[in-house]
């Protein structure tokens, strides 16, 4: 397996590149960007408004770099909104990669350091607290193995291109989530594929098509009825 390497995106932050997979962690055209745009505003943002919650739980596929728990920790305590976020990751990062990445520099918030070193050296497959509003549990397995802790609000879906890894968005898996939300919680990715779509509107859900971050023309959001 040849190394990952280290680029810098469109927004000044980091992302990885796969060689073997001919594919990076995160949007070239702005890793921070794209994680704001589709997870925290059309996801965590989106649903908390919406519903007016003082506390929510987020399930997440593809720890990865732990950019996507980061900014949900940052938006939790800005918001003083209390988050349960359970984030899956079959191959989590080495120590030396996690130390590399300039995400506590990048993102504006004081504690960004201390929130971002507290998510990568918290215990894998139990809860632990992170900060006074976010409560996390990183699960180190496949989504095929994964056996839920409870129902859902948000699904973040962060998983690699549907070209790079199909296994990961068959209908089977997107049944999955579907399962694991509440009524009315909502499923985000960055893909729009239209096969995506049909398969989720399969399922039972009611389908968005939203205007997709710098660099890709569309992105999905999808409601539990």
């Amino acid at each position: 397996m040849k190394k990952k390497q280290f680029l810098i995106t469109e927004d000044g932050s980091h992302t990885l590149y796969l060689p073997d997979l001919d594919e990076t962690y995160h949007s070239i055209h702005g890793a921070i960007q794209e994680s704001n745009y589709v997870f925290i505003e059309r996801g965590l943002n989106y649903f908390a408004e919406k519903e007016n919650v003082e506390k929510l739980r987020i399930f997440e596929v593809g720890f990865g770099t732990g950019l996507n728990t980061l900014l949900s920790a940052i938006y939790a305590e800005k918001h003083q909104l209390f988050l349960q976020y359970e984030s899956i990751e079959p191959f989590p990062l080495e120590k030396d990669e996690i130390q590399k990445l300039n995400y506590p520099i990048i993102t504006d918030w004081l504690f960004s350091d201390d929130l971002f070193q507290n998510i990568h050296n918290s215990s894998w497959n139990e809860w632990i607290g992170i900060s006074t509003y976010f409560q996390l549990r990183k699960v180190k397995a496949k989504i095929q193995d994964y056996e839920g802790s409870g129902m859902f609000d948000v699904c973040y879906f962060d998983a690699f291109a549907p070209s790079k890894q199909p296994e990961m968005w068959n209908s089977e898996i997107l049944e999955k989530f579907f399962l694991l939300l509440n009524h009315k919680g909502i499923f985000v990715t960055y893909c729009a594929k239209g096969q995506l779509k049909r398969d989720l509107k399969s399922i039972g859900f009611e389908v968005e098509t939203l205007p997709g971050p710098p660099g890709k023309m569309q992105m999905v959001r999808a409601i539990k009825p």
